[in-house]
């Protein structure tokens, strides 16, 4: 049976035990229960869970405009979902075999992005000019337009860029790689949550790939996050881009599942 509320506090009391059972698959529903509780901005938002003989057995989230998480949603759970929200599913995301039960429920999308999560195993540093740095205020007019750069390369922008930048910015989420004294290259860290960190989005400018800075910042982001953040480093990628798998393997990221985004109005 599904429960919904739009309370914060409510869904975590229910769901967040369940969630911090698997905190590896469970970043990102994780991740913005912390953020909401952390005073993130949010319109409109719905929470539920799902119970099966007697304990909560699944959880989902909204928060608009993002797309709706059934990361933690059991294959069994989803056709109920669907009726229960009367079909009305436009953009999600979670693990694959979910989503193609939601996908053969509700028709043919416009937009399927295979994704992968990976969790680091042993770090492998790679060898490139640079160092990095946690950013800081000045890079903001920069920052911003690398987070709309991303948004408008993989169609997964969401809500005002410039306030998300400014609140990773204080609470030391975001970092950069520098060479000859300039950023060239942006990753972020999400705040730990059972003790798992997620690295996320990871940017480098056209004119500036390549040269593996990605692969620096990322590895910077990843020696912070397990010297001093958490135990556990995860990461997704966009499967349809195989340079940037084979780059977060090259640094010691494994696979751990498969997930997809998928849209059938508007954006993605």
């Amino acid at each position: 049976m599904w429960t919904f509320t739009s309370a914060v506090e409510e869904y975590a009391g229910v769901a967040e035990p369940f969630l911090l059972g698997d905190p590896v698959r469970n970043t990102v529903p994780l991740t913005v229960l912390a953020n909401l509780r952390a005073g993130m901005p949010v319109r409109d938002p719905l929470f539920g869970w799902w119970t099966a003989g007697g304990a909560v057995r699944g959880a989902v989230f909204h928060t608009p405009p993002h797309p709706a998480g059934l990361f933690a949603v059991p294959v069994e759970a989803v056709a109920p979902l669907v009726e229960a929200l009367g079909g009305e599913l436009p953009v999600f995301v979670g693990p694959r075999e979910v989503t193609d039960e939601a996908t053969r429920l509700l028709g043919a999308p416009r937009l399927v992005v295979s994704e992968r999560l990976y969790r680091l195993g042993a770090l492998a540093v790679p060898d490139v000019p640079g160092r990095g740095r946690l950013a800081v205020p000045v890079d903001f007019p920069l920052l911003v337009s690398w987070y709309q750069g991303f948004g408008e390369e993989t169609g997964m922008g969401h809500g005002e860029v410039a306030d998300v930048v400014a609140r990773r910015l204080q609470h030391e989420e975001l970092f950069v790689w520098e060479a000859e004294g300039a950023p060239v290259s942006l990753a972020a860290l999400s705040p730990a949550v059972g003790g798992v960190c997620r690295i996320g989005p990871v940017y480098t400018p056209p004119s500036r790939r390549r040269r593996g800075y990605g692969a620096a910042v990322t590895a910077h982001a990843s020696q912070v996050a397990l010297a001093e953040r958490c135990e556990q480093v995860v990461l997704f990628t966009d499967l349809a881009n195989p340079t940037s798998n084979a780059v977060y393997r090259a640094i010691g990221y494994e696979p751990v599942a498969d997930y997809a985004h998928i849209a059938y109005t508007g954006r993605g």
